[in-house]
């Protein structure tokens, strides 16, 4: 599984690079922090939604050509989504540490 750092995804930002997150929090944590900056397109499909492999709809706005980076808090249920869309094959990467990291991250700049 391809996997991506904060400062890698950070890099792309600045880069002014086109970037699809794919956040599986709940919608509540979402809503109270979630990757916003420029050129960052943030979608919120929560991972009980992926997890259910009869819920075809909540993916199905998903792009296969596009890559799309995933998150949750830590990065663990965000893993999992990875290799289930994977295996439907979407073109997914996994942000390592998830929202957590991101904020240290962040933090340190």
């Amino acid at each position: 599984m391809k996997t991506m750092t904060p400062a890698e995804l950070n890099n792309r930002i600045k880069k002014n690079e086109d970037v699809l997150i794919l956040d599986v929090r709940a919608a509540d944590k979402y809503n109270h922090y979630h990757i916003n900056e420029e050129h960052i397109h943030s979608i919120n499909i929560e991972k009980t939604h992926i997890f259910n492999e009869n819920d075809v709809e909540a993916i199905s706005g998903l792009p296969k050509e596009k890559e799309i980076i995933i998150t949750c808090t830590t990065g663990n249920s965000a893993r999992k989504c990875a290799e289930i869309l994977a295996e439907k094959e979407f073109n997914v990467t996994l942000l390592e540490g998830g929202i957590t990291a991101w904020k240290e991250y962040k933090d340190t700049k």
